[in-house]
């Protein structure tokens, strides 16, 4: 069973930074897909970043220059780090892998606010 744990959310004000963590249970080589998303009150869940197979990290237009992804073999944890925020980024963030099936994590919560 595999479990992801988010963290790192919090209350960031305009043009902040915050670094997202996403802890998996399981190693994270098996992965065959890896993302965040992000789902705003009375919106959709949207994609933000995801890395499929061993290629660089794709980005969603409205985050590119300011999100950057990465994983850590080592520790098995995917990151999100969030650069120049903006109040549009607020939303619950959630981590997901591609492994028999797709597999979420609980999501942490993101506010941009002054």
């Amino acid at each position: 069973q595999v479990q992801l744990v988010e963290s790192g959310g919090g209350l960031v004000q305009p043009g902040g930074s915050l670094t997202l963590s996403c802890a998996s249970s399981t190693n994270i080589f098996r992965f065959t897909s890896m993302g965040w998303y992000r789902q705003a009150p009375g919106k959709q869940r949207e994609l933000v970043a995801r890395i499929i197979g061993g290629y660089s990290p794709n980005y969603a237009d409205s985050v590119k220059g300011r999100f950057t992804m990465s994983r850590d073999y080592t520790k098995n944890t995917i990151y999100l780090q969030m650069n120049r925020l903006v109040p549009e980024d607020s939303a619950v963030y959630y981590c997901n892998a591609g492994l028999e099936t797709i597999h979420w994590g609980q999501g942490t919560q993101v506010t941009v606010s002054s």
